[in-house]
């Protein structure tokens, strides 16, 4: 007998018995959703359970590293060739950072937000902050924005009327015609839209199948944005309801405010405010009975010039009931709101300390006045309470409150819990460009309008603009490798609750419409007139767009007219009036039809995300969970590509269906589509040019 042959086919026989398939990196999945994060908003001081994914008996070991210490995890699962591994954490009340390291043989890797690395970086450690919730109702919610001015007019009695009063020294102007172009100058300029006729519209957006209704501010003020708050314990009567309507109009050449009687009326007598009040929450009413929440538009750290706490304008210096603004008298009870840089100035100080240095936006003083910062806690949660029972706050320039980042912290905690105790299911939602990670720790904002990872790579990657159509990127248009690391940088920042309900944009008040950035135009309309923002548009574009903020993570926001095709450059061309009548009707279905099967596929609400091909001007991700599986296919080419897809990462058998249940293209949209065979966990696939697919594996 050969004892050598003997022990050396013994060896081959264990090494053959032993061996694995090759190191199938592409299977390597997990994330903090809920079925790798169990429970996936764990309370303080509880149990969670964190699962990872691999291809099935492919890995020798897999660890969770936490806090500089390497937990084994065991294998307690394996289904559809994956195998999953599990650890359970005990939770203290504080944010945990981890990632995994995977053995298999002599390979070792990394694997946090980027995906399987090979150097560990904390920015792009997984997150769980234990007790940190976010509204369930808001978590991939579909959104819609009304600047209330341009939606619809409902009662044209509340107008604002031509020479009224004085905005930034010229009257103001009622507009007669819908449909016109707004001014370059736009701000004096109200077309009429009201509370009124969003209740008149209530049938139209539940119909468009809108979960959430953001409004733009409502509070008084004098301009048509309403980002300069005369009165923040009252909605504007222009917007609201009118009983009383005495005084007169500016006379010609008169620009004192004080003069201004008409305009005192409306504003100050307490009929028109309470009425304005009341109607409000009827519409809060009215939205909750037909199933939708409400967010209002806080702008907390300036108010404006007709502020009765400055009373710059003198309107409130001998109306009835009001005490005298921290501009008119230095015995106001509203001196301190303010800092004046000028002590010996009174009365009518004008050396108060302005946002940006706008005079017009003065801001608001909250180091120097405890009573200040009580009050606007006190609006707060006024709002979020009954009557009015709104289910939310957008704050508008969340990140410039105070004179230090360190009291903004402390104030936006404060907030958080003022609002929170009165309405627990409330969201707090923040204006900010930049880093978010700062201010998404669980103690301050529940999460952020998406700029840095929606809008930007979004628009990038269909349209090479920026959002403002103020450039136009060669290099970024069509980049896969652009969009993929932007996208996964700046969502490292939240946390998966924040992101559930980060509200993702293409189009809003302050950016050009989407639609616009589609033709390539750059400039203003101030530079190129409002017409070129309708020329050379490309809708098919348009809808990849709309493709990919309805199936990704978050909660998309529609800006009111997008849906109807409504153009426009950045503000105030943006601003336009919707369109009623002039629907672009095609879109318009496009819309219902998209948020219908976003509402009917719980996957591309709240499943996974991952990536899957990319290529020039090709992106192509899957929405995951075990009960269905979706595949997201965009083809920016100007040519019908050909493209082979491994949905077998998104956990389909690998053998079976994908069905097209929706299909952008040049001319239009199909809502039924091809079905394609997953041969050995890949689909073939031929998409058309500028086109959009989404495929959806069905059981046999």
């Amino acid at each position: 007998m050969d004892l050598e042959l003997l022990r050396r086919t013994e060896y081959n026989q264990q090494y053959i018995a032993a061996m694995r398939p090759v190191f199938n990196r592409r299977e390597l999945f997990t994330d903090t959703s809920a079925e790798y994060v169990i429970p996936e908003e764990p309370a303080c001081f509880s149990e969670v359970t964190i699962r990872f994914r691999t291809a099935r008996n492919n890995v020798d070991r897999v660890f969770l590293v936490c806090g500089g210490q390497k937990h084994l995890m065991v294998r307690v699962e394996s289904k559809n060739d994956f195998d999953y591994y599990a650890y359970v954490m005990r939770l203290d009340d504080q944010k945990v950072s981890y990632y995994f390291e995977v053995q298999t043989g002599r390979i070792t890797g990394i694997f946090d937000m980027r995906g399987l690395v090979q150097e560990v970086n904390e920015y792009y450690d997984f997150i769980i902050i234990p007790g940190f919730h976010t509204p369930d109702w808001a978590k991939g919610a579909v959104m819609y924005q009304i600047y209330t001015d341009r939606f619809c007019n409902g009662d044209s009695s509340n107008d604002v009327l031509t020479n009224e009063y004085c905005y930034i020294g010229e009257p103001v102007h009622r507009v007669e015609d819908w449909g016109r172009y707004p001014a370059q100058m736009d701000v004096r300029e109200f077309y009429g839209g009201d509370l009124q006729g969003v209740l008149d519209k209530m049938d139209y957006l539940q119909d468009l199948g809108v979960e959430v209704i953001y409004f733009n501010p409502l509070f008084v003020s004098p301009s048509n944005h309403k980002y300069d708050i005369q009165d923040y314990d009252y909605i504007d009567p222009h917007i609201g309801k009118i009983v009383s309507d005495e005084g007169d109009l500016l006379p010609d050449g008169q620009r004192e405010n004080r003069f201004a009687s008409r305009y005192i009326d409306r504003v100050t007598n307490k009929a028109n405010l309470e009425a304005s009040n009341e109607l409000f929450a009827q519409v809060v009413a009215e939205a909750h009975r037909r199933g939708m929440r409400v967010i209002l538009d806080g702008v907390f750290n300036h108010c404006g010039s007709f502020n009765k706490w400055m009373d710059r304008e003198r309107i409130y210096e001998n109306a009835e009931g009001y005490d005298k603004g921290a501009y008119v008298s230095a015995d106001s009870p509203y001196r301190n709101y303010f800092d004046f840089h000028n002590q010996a100035a009174w009365p009518y100080n004008n050396s108060y300390d302005g946002w940006w240095g706008h005079d017009t936006l003065p801001k608001l003083n909250y180091e120097g006045s405890q009573e200040l910062m009580d009050y606007v806690l006190h609006v707060a949660k006024k709002w979020v309470s009954p009557p009015y029972n709104v289910d939310g706050w957008r704050l508008d320039v969340a990140a410039d409150l105070g004179h230090s980042q360190e009291f903004n912290h402390h104030f936006w905690q404060e907030f958080r819990k003022a609002v929170k105790e009165a309405n627990p299911e409330a969201i707090i939602l923040a204006e900010h460009y930049g880093n978010t990670r700062d201010w998404l720790q669980g103690n301050e904002w529940d999460t952020v309008m998406n700029y840095d990872a929606f809008m930007e790579p979004v628009t990038w990657f269909l349209t090479g603009m920026e959002k403002h159509s103020d450039d136009y990127r060669e290099d970024l248009l069509g980049n896969s490798e652009s969009f993929w690391g932007a996208m996964r940088h700046h969502t490292s920042s939240f946390s998966m609750p924040s992101w559930q309900v980060a509200m993702n944009e293409l189009s809003n008040h302050d950016h050009s419409r989407f639609l616009t950035r589609t033709n390539h135009k750059v400039g203003r309309t101030n530079t190129l007139g409002p017409q070129a923002a309708e020329q050379g548009i490309n809708k098919a574009v348009f809808r990849e767009g709309v493709v990919i903020q309805m199936t990704w993570t978050g909660a998309p926001t529609i800006y009111y007219g997008d849906e109807a095709g409504v153009c426009g450059f950045t503000d105030p061309d943006n601003r336009r009036t919707y369109p009623w009548g002039h629907e672009d009707q095609v879109l318009l279905a496009f819309h219902k039809d998209i948020i219908h099967l976003r509402r009917e596929n719980e996957e591309l609400r709240t499943g996974s995300l991952k990536m899957l091909e990319n290529d020039y001007n090709f992106i192509s991700y899957g929405r995951f969970n075990r009960k269905g599986q979706c595949a997201i296919l965009i083809n920016n080419n100007y040519h019908p590509i050909t493209k082979e897809i491994h949905v077998w990462e998104i956990g389909t058998p690998k053998t079976g269906k994908m069905k097209v249940i929706l299909q952008s293209r040049d001319d239009g949209y199909c809502m039924e589509g091809a079905e394609y065979e997953i041969r050995a966990g890949k689909v073939l696939i031929e998409m058309p040019q500028t086109s959009a697919t989404i495929l959806k594996y069905v059981e046999e």
